[in-house]
């Protein structure tokens, strides 16, 4: 692993795996989905050791202490030891039961619909 002083956020992003690909680190940059120390970045903006990155993928943001800079993607194993993940939990969906019908059973007859209708009344 080649560890340097600083590095490009875009790049940086990738190469520890919190992006799939470079180009979705540096839109993410760009759509405003990235913060360096709680400033705004651009793809462009370095980050050395001892910065907080903040970055939101999906529908998650994760908050990262950068602590090794690399250039280069390396694996999963090495590229957790490149940063401290201080991202809070996620959050925890409830369990909601779904109504199985059997496949090929066809449309529920009146009689099913209101079993159906009472059962999720009973639910909410």
């Amino acid at each position: 692993m080649d560890a340097m002083e600083s590095a490009r956020v875009g790049r940086w992003l990738w190469a520890v795996r919190l992006t799939k690909a470079r180009p979705d680190a540096a839109a993410a940059c760009r759509g405003g989905h990235v913060r360096v120390n709680d400033r705004p970045a651009k793809p462009a903006t370095t980050v050395a050791p001892g910065d907080t990155v903040h970055v939101r993928i999906g529908d998650r943001t994760r908050i990262v202490e950068v602590t090794r800079v690399i250039q280069k993607r390396v694996g999963a194993a090495d590229a957790v030891a490149c940063y401290l993940d201080r991202s809070p939990a996620p959050p925890s969906t409830p369990y909601v039961p779904v109504a199985v019908r059997d496949r090929g059973a066809g449309r529920p007859t009146k009689r099913d619909r209101r079993l159906l209708d009472k059962w999720r009344a009973g639910q909410g």
